[in-house]
């Protein structure tokens, strides 16, 4: 993947939840997706889910570092690409 961010990527691997915020009112729905992030970086991050999300769409999450310290953002997905069923997605915070 062509590197497209601002400021350099480190690989990570955990698996979060995302909380989709709906364009109503700006509330968040119940509903849950559950990503592998592949990558982060101080402006975005990179992750795959056998979830299709719209680009342009907005989620809440909580990130576990490797520290263990928890960093709350909110995400837009900005880039969607398919491969065997997974789809790999880029996001900006």
């Amino acid at each position: 993947m062509d590197e497209k961010r601002n400021s350099r990527r480190l690989d990570l691997s955990v698996t979060v939840e995302l909380e989709r915020i709906d364009d109503n009112k700006g509330i968040t729905t119940l509903k849950l997706v559950q990503v592998d992030i592949t990558d982060l970086s101080k402006s975005g991050i990179g992750f795959s889910s056998p979830v299709e999300l719209e680009v342009r769409s907005y989620y809440n999450t909580k990130l576990q570092i490797w520290t263990k310290e928890n960093i709350e953002a909110v995400i837009e997905i900005v880039r969607r690409v398919e491969l065997d069923g997974v789809y790999h997605y880029g996001a900006k915070f």
